[in-house]
């Protein structure tokens, strides 16, 4: 299964018997490891269970029977289906990780990080995430754990390669959000050093899929956290010449949403947020940008530009140029929206475009209307509205604003 999602596994065959053992083994190499293979026993070397370091055909048969009777003794009631043989895999600078998945209510699936080897439990080191996953929050996962701090330059030791354990985080999140019938899985120990990642032990525990979950393609309604909507990513050609990208935010997206943000005039700022601040609070750049996908959505306007750069070799640079978004409204039947375009993009119709597409969503969402609070003294946000059909009314609460809303 593992292999299945590009997984990085040690080879493993099942071995019934000890001379298939011996034949396994020969044709896998030498040293070789033996573990038993039993769906009762989730800790195998409390049982005697893993033996290491096996350098030739006899002592893979003579460990075999071993194992079999210490096994049988010690758990005479766990169901063992034989023994598996992998080759030993060497690594002087390889540090012992542990990832795994755990069903919890209300929130599902979860995904954890922490130290591997034989005592993990001793150890007790674990970072929680909640799937999907995306590189930010892989690295952030990994960066939360303790043993973090082995991963760098390590008692002389090369650093690990971070950007592989980051990759096999995301592919176990793509394996959590496209299988809901797994319950637990631990991948355990999964070494990994300055040249990659090896997977050497895992355990994996499926179960009916949760009620309410059909089989049907990309239903996630086990996850708390809706995966990135990439369906709603459109190719858009730009009034005076050129195109660009609307797609919704990703955390990725944070310092070009900051940069968006900087390089407003005050007027389009005061517009946008009411007030007079000059960037986006970490906190709030947080909030923009790690959103939850079922509750609300914000689409960004991605603009390309390529540059040549001193070496003559073209550069690609990605820019936001506009934001329009919408949360949710207590009554989970209305929402509301904001928009933001560049001032040096206004006038070429990305201000129409990102509220037809946000009110797309919206409407796909299952809500029946869209609102928003606009400042009395911006026509420009005023015209927009009443040219896509919106009703503008006085706001009651305030003077100073005017309520627009849309039926969808």
């Amino acid at each position: 299964m593992l292999s299945a999602f590009h997984i990085p596994v040690t080879r493993t065959i099942l071995a019934r018997s000890a001379n298939e053992a011996m034949m396994i083994a020969t044709q896998l190499g030498f040293p070789a490891v033996l573990k038993i293979d039993s769906p009762d026993i989730s800790h195998k070397s409390d049982v005697g269970g893993v033996a290491l370091n096996i350098m030739n055909a006899t002592g893979v048969r003579d460990t075999y029977n071993d194992m079999m009777q210490t096994v049988k003794r010690l758990r005479p009631d766990a169901r063992i289906n034989g023994v598996t043989v992998q080759s030993m895999v060497r690594s002087r600078h390889g540090r012992e990780i542990y990832i795994g998945l755990v069903t919890d209510d209300p929130f599902g699936p979860v995904i954890a990080f922490g130290a591997g080897g034989t005592m993990i439990e001793l150890i007790n080191d674990r970072a929680m995430e909640l799937p999907p996953l995306n590189q930010f929050l892989a690295r952030r996962l990994i960066e939360r754990s303790r043993v973090a701090e082995t991963l760098g330059e390590w008692r002389g030791n090369a650093p690990a390669n971070i950007d592989l354990l980051e990759q096999i985080l995301l592919r176990i999140s793509e394996m959590v959000c496209e299988l809901p019938q797994l319950r637990e899985m631990d991948i355990n120990p999964i070494i990994v050093d300055e040249h990659g990642a090896l997977a050497v032990d895992a355990r994996i525990v499926i179960d009916n899929a949760p009620q309410g979950v059909s089989s049907r393609v990309h239903n996630y309604n086990h996850l708390s956290i809706l995966p990135y909507p990439a369906q709603y990513e459109q190719l858009w050609p730009m009034r005076g010449g050129g195109e660009y990208t609307v797609r919704p935010v990703q955390p990725d997206d944070a310092q070009m949403l900051q940069d968006l943000v900087q390089g407003l005039s005050k007027e389009s700022r005061y517009f946008r947020f009411v007030s007079s601040m000059h960037e986006l609070p970490p906190a709030m750049l947080a909030r923009f940008t790690l959103i939850d996908y079922d509750r609300e959505m914000a689409l960004v306007a991605i603009h390309k530009t390529r540059t040549a750069g001193e070496d003559g070799e073209m550069l690609e640079t990605e820019r936001i140029i506009g934001v329009s978004r919408y949360v949710t409204n207590p009554d989970k039947s209305s929402c509301e929206f904001s928009l933001v375009v560049a001032d040096d993009f206004a006038g070429k119709g990305l201000g129409s475009r990102l509220m037809m597409s946000i009110m797309d969503v919206a409407r796909d969402k299952g809500l029946s209307e869209i609102e928003g609070l606009v400042l009395t003294h911006n026509p420009g946000m005023l015209k927009l509205m009443r040219s896509l059909g919106f009703t503008v009314k006085t706001f009651e609460e305030d003077a100073d604003f005017k309520l627009v809303s849309h039926p969808l």
